[in-house]
């Protein structure tokens, strides 16, 4: 399985504490269920010697960029505009529709350029809220995620009193999971795959 595989999915005992407390929380991963349906992503398009794969996190800065994402099948320049090549990779900034089988997205629709994508912006999952978890258990939650996580999370940080998870697929079932651990407006799950159908 790859390292951006199916969205890992957290089974969390808090080991007899209660919710939020400082003792350790045991975590085991699991795969979540692949989305039924086509789902859509926004992010930078990689097509070098290994193969065509959809940047959902970091991207280093490198020239040709280069990330660890999500393996695309079925990808085509043809017809496709605002890429740049440089050596033997191909790249661009594009929105994609494809079916998730929870390790790689097979390509459904001809890309769009994210110039002229327009989304529908997600509902901030906070009301607009800042978390009340004090910065040093927001840290020690943060660090204890990305220990268990590793790559299968996009990105992880702390922002506006909450800790946020980036992941490439999650149905619900990730957020209920850290809720039931670490209590319920503590640590936030972005999926950056969304259902599309």
């Amino acid at each position: 399985m790859t390292a951006v595989a199916a969205v890992a999915l957290l089974t969390l005992t808090a080991c007899g504490s209660a919710p939020g407390s400082s003792a350790p929380t045991s975590v085991a991963l699991t795969t979540a269920p692949a989305p039924e349906g086509r789902v859509i992503a926004t992010g930078t398009v990689i097509d070098g010697p290994e193969g065509a794969e959809l940047c959902l996190g970091a991207i280093a800065e490198s020239y040709p960029p280069q990330c660890q994402g999500v393996p695309l099948d079925g990808w085509s320049w043809q017809g496709v505009d605002g890429s740049e090549t440089s050596g033997d990779t191909t790249w661009g900034a594009y929105a994609v529709y494809g079916l998730f089988d929870g390790e790689r997205l097979e390509v459904t629709d001809p890309p769009i350029m994210l110039a002229l994508y327009d989304p529908v912006s997600p509902e901030d999952p906070t009301g607009g809220r800042e978390g009340a978890t004090t910065e040093a258990e927001l840290t020690r939650i943060q660090d204890e995620l990305a220990s268990r996580l590793h790559a299968e999370a996009t990105s992880i940080w702390t922002e506006r009193g909450y800790v946020w998870v980036g992941v490439p697929w999650d149905d619900g079932t990730l957020q209920d999971a850290v809720d039931s651990a670490y209590g319920e407006d503590v640590v936030i799950v972005t999926s950056m795959l969304r259902a599309a159908d």
